[in-house]
């Protein structure tokens, strides 16, 4: 029987305001990061209190969580990127060991 060969890196799931996406992805960009995920219209709980997800036309106005699977080394500067925005901005992010197949699709 066929295994899938599983490597280590780390994810980053960074949930913030839909307004400031250009922002977050640019830096993730900028930071050789490969590519990430959006998934928009969040609902949850957290210190502003409860946040409705809505369909709405203007994805402006909702939360977004990106989430991007990186090697180790790429988190330091990638935090270090986010942490002037996050002293401005309402938002989080969580930062995870997790193992990947097909490796080659996250390292250069």
């Amino acid at each position: 029987m066929k295994t899938l060969n599983l490597s280590p890196l780390k994810k980053l799931e960074i949930i913030m305001e839909g307004v400031h996406k250009d922002f977050a992805t640019d830096l993730l960009d900028r930071s050789g990061v490969k590519g990430y995920t959006i998934v928009g219209n969040l609902s949850g709980k957290g210190s502003h209190g409860i946040h409705n997800g809505h369909v709405m036309f203007n994805e402006d106005d909702v939360l977004i969580m990106i989430i991007v699977a990186v090697p180790e080394e790429l988190v330091p500067p990638i935090l270090e990127g986010f942490a002037p925005f996050f002293e401005k901005h309402t938002g989080v992010v969580f930062v995870t060991d997790i193992q990947v197949s097909r490796l080659v699709k996250f390292k250069n």
